[in-house]
């Protein structure tokens, strides 16, 4: 198909031509604006408040990172680069056109429900010169103040307008804000220690100021503990439906070659691992200065850098929902036969908005990423089966494509019992949701490798294989 006829010049149902193949220099700066992000500012204070060590911060984060980069890099990025086509049309070659639409509803939600607590976060910076506070009501889905919702609702607009644009847009937003963001998050954290009076390494070192902090909150809300093994997990696996569940098939589709792959380690290292630190600190300066636990985004950053931090908050919250945004609009686009993908990635957005009108999501990061990445995980060991396995078992892959099939149940069984398993264990029997990652990823590719052997009817070869 010609490039023209892709909509909107997004390929959605094309692989992507080499006449438009980026250099690694967008992928260096989408993933920075994106990984440092205004989520980190919540993160990092939610380790804290956990009540992991500062020891287990510094090593459990580095570690989980490391691995992070490694999954992108060998996992996603040489079947981007081999079909490069966005996950969602990829999928729904192998799975077909309805199984696709069921799988396509809930990762648009769930990454609608990601970008939502970035608006909420980008909101409360918004919030501070307007003296609008960011209370957290106790219900999950319950309102903050009307002017907040006022705020998130701009703000939300903002942020869709700009996602609608395409990725190219996206890659030039995170590309002109990315540096200075990574500047500001550690000026940041370098000012919490500060105020806190680590003037020397062995203060540092000794950690006193972050202990004394966990001491602090637990005594106002009770005993926690979050220990080595769950940090490595939470920052391996926080971003496993990207990686693991193969959603940055749709970003790695325009590398024009595979040293574009390591772009995720300035996210991962100078994103999340500087900025959750960095993020940690402000809180365990704003209770040493004022005994607030209260880790609001934009309070605690005003606080630290004044207007600066402000913006920074602002500008990472945008940065991070614009590219989510942009992968929901591409799930949402597969549900509307003819619709455009600006509009469906305006309802990515506005879903989005009403999500980031409820505060409370935001306090409950840790245990949603893990459990999106356990839901839609799995589903990226179907696509890794399919490229490398299937012909090495004698099977066929895009089954769909090949046969005209529109639902694959091997697909659906294969996706849905690991998932069922894994939400099970999460929510009844207090199991960190990211330890399910990976668990789940492993046995959805068995059990879909196995029910193909069952079900697959021999197909003839094909050189190029028929839109699904």
């Amino acid at each position: 198909m010609a490039e023209t006829e892709s909509s909107g010049g997004e390929f959605e149902r094309t692989p992507v031509p080499e006449s438009a193949l980026l250099g690694p220099s967008k992928f260096w700066g989408m993933y920075a604006g994106e990984h440092c992000a205004g989520t980190e500012f919540m993160i990092g204070p939610l380790f804290l408040a956990a009540g992991a060590s500062l020891q287990d911060v510094v090593v459990g984060l580095l570690l989980g990172n490391v691995l992070a980069v490694l999954t992108w890099r060998y996992l996603v990025v040489p079947i981007a680069m081999a079909k490069r086509m966005t996950l969602y049309y990829q999928l729904e070659r192998i799975a077909g056109s309805q199984m696709v639409k069921l799988y396509n509803v809930v990762n648009g939600v769930l990454f609608c429900f990601l970008a939502g607590a970035m608006v909420t976060v980008s909101a409360s910076a918004v919030g501070v010169p307007f003296g609008v506070d960011y209370k957290v009501p106790e219900e999950t889905f319950a309102l903050g103040s009307p002017s907040f919702t006022l705020i998130v609702m701009l703000v939300g607009i903002v942020m869709s307008v700009i996602a609608a644009a395409g990725y190219k847009t996206v890659a030039r937003v995170a590309n002109y804000a990315a540096p200075w963001m990574i500047a500001v998050f550690a000026a940041a954290g370098l000012v919490s220690l500060g105020q806190m009076g680590v003037d020397s390494f062995s203060k540092l070192t000794e950690g006193a100021f972050w202990s004394d902090a966990i001491a602090f909150i637990q005594n106002e809300q009770g005993e926690k503990a979050f220990p080595f093994w769950q940090l490595v997990a939470f920052a391996w696996l926080c971003n496993g439906a990207m990686h693991f569940g193969m959603a940055d098939l749709s970003i790695f589709r325009y590398a024009r070659n595979a040293s574009s792959g390591w772009a995720p380690a300035i996210g991962m290292f100078l994103g999340h691992y500087v900025a959750w630190i960095s993020a940690g600190l402000l809180l365990a300066a704003q209770i040493k200065l004022s005994q607030l636990t209260d880790p609001n985004p934009g309070v605690m950053a005003f606080s630290a850098l004044g207007w600066t931090g402000v913006l920074c908050v602002v500008i990472a919250g945008w940065t991070t929902a614009n590219p989510t945004i942009y992968r929901s609009g591409l799930a949402f686009q597969s549900l509307i036969p003819g619709m455009s993908l600006v509009t469906a990635t305006l309802i990515a957005g506005a879903v989005a908005t009403i999500a980031g009108a409820f505060p409370n999501l935001a306090y409950k990061l840790l245990d949603f990423v893990g459990t999106y990445g356990t839901i839609l995980g799995p589903m990226g060991a179907v696509i890794f089966v399919d490229y490398w396995l299937m012909k090495r078992m004698g099977l066929t892959e895009e089954y769909a494509a090949r046969t005209g099939m529109q639902f694959n149940m091997a697909v659906l069984v294969a996706w849905g019992l690991p998932v069922a398993v894994g939400l099970y264990l999460i929510f009844k029997q207090g199991v960190f949701a990211a330890y399910c990652v990976v668990p789940a990823w492993i046995a959805c590719g068995v059990i879909y490798l196995l029910l193909s052997k069952l079900t697959q009817r021999p197909q003839p070869e094909l050189t190029h294989l028929a839109d699904a």
